[in-house]
């Protein structure tokens, strides 16, 4: 049996939760029978049914349970949380056959799902693209692991290396990246659970940090303040989305610290040169995503000093856009 056809599709299955899942991981399964897939799920939200549920239930005839395979992403869970453990129900429905794509840490599970299975005689095969199933829960990994949010960092910058003009007339942002750029960037920020700039971006932009060119959930709006004093009637001050101040004066690593104790899985970094390169002195980010226009401006603030190993180009419209990791 080709394993790895059907884990891919656990992974296509378990990307149509992004964003809606926190702070459970995204997780798809399949069940297959006489290698025709007989079963399919993901986990949708938190608190809902898991992928091996939602897989389970979407068999027609569960007496071939008794003689499929089922595959899963990411380790199936053995504890009582909002729901009851996935072992237990694979083990009810004598499921014989366990594919997994990688083990979980989060210290409930940590390999106990899989024993769990393997004490009952199960045959379990474990770390099946293991590589692809750990990527798909960055989030998730780097914050139990790392005991700290996923810093993802982004800006726009022109061709000559500028992310902003030396001066602006107006309190609104000056816009580098093109339309579809910027829808993009609004997709993004549904999928992260918050967004963070400095005061001066609020002060200078007044920007929204909404979701409002995407069909998805507002993120949580976090800005290092330096005593700010900005009017009320900014957007960041709106009821779309929560607010949270912190102070600037704060090392990344307390900073981010504090949210996860808030347990903020994600964070995405839009502010300005200051606020960016503070995550890269000090080392903390994951990801950095940057637009480069073919427009130019002479002269104005440089983009933030990186250095990092780029993963992959892109072209969106007559922008590129680069991903970069440390």
């Amino acid at each position: 049996m080709n394993h790895s056809l059907y884990i891919k599709r656990c992974l296509e299955l378990a990307k149509n939760g992004l964003g809606n899942t926190y702070p459970n991981p995204m997780v798809g399964a399949v069940i297959v029978c006489d290698e025709q897939i007989i079963g399919e799920g993901w986990h949708r939200q938190a608190g809902g049914p898991h992928a091996e549920v939602m897989a389970i239930n979407s068999v027609k005839d569960h007496e071939k349970l008794q003689s499929s395979t089922i595959y899963v992403s990411l380790e199936p869970c053995s504890h009582y949380g909002k729901t009851p453990p996935c072992c237990d129900l694979i083990l009810a429905k004598k499921i014989p056959n366990v594919v997994i794509g990688c083990v979980d840490p989060f210290e409930k599970v940590a390999g106990s799902g899989i024993k769990k299975l393997q004490e009952a005689g199960k045959n379990v095969i474990v770390g099946v693209l293991e590589e692809d199933c750990l990527a798909l829960n960055k989030r998730f990994f780097t914050f139990h692991m790392k005991k700290r949010p996923f810093v993802i960092l982004k800006w726009a910058e022109t061709a000559d290396g500028f992310i902003a003009p030396l001066v602006k007339n107006e309190d609104k942002p000056f816009w580098i990246s093109n339309t579809r750029a910027r829808q993009l960037v609004h997709k993004w920020r549904s999928e992260e659970q918050a967004i963070l700039v400095g005061h001066q971006t609020v002060l200078a932009d007044n920007p929204n940090l909404t979701t409002r060119d995407w069909h998805g959930k507002n993120p949580l709006r976090i800005v290092l303040s330096n005593g700010f004093d900005a009017p009320e009637n900014y957007a960041v001050f709106d009821q779309q989305a929560p607010t949270l101040l912190i102070d600037a004066k704060k090392p990344v690593a307390e900073l981010l610290t504090d949210l996860y104790h808030q347990n903020v899985q994600s964070v995405i970094v839009e502010g300005g040169k200051k606020t960016l390169e503070k995550f890269i002195s000090a080392n903390l980010w994951d990801e950095a995503r940057i637009f480069q226009s073919n427009d130019y401006l002479y002269q104005g603030i440089d983009r933030p000093a990186i250095q990092g190993q780029i993963v992959s180009f892109e072209a969106i419209g007559n922008n590129r856009l680069t991903f970069l990791k440390p």
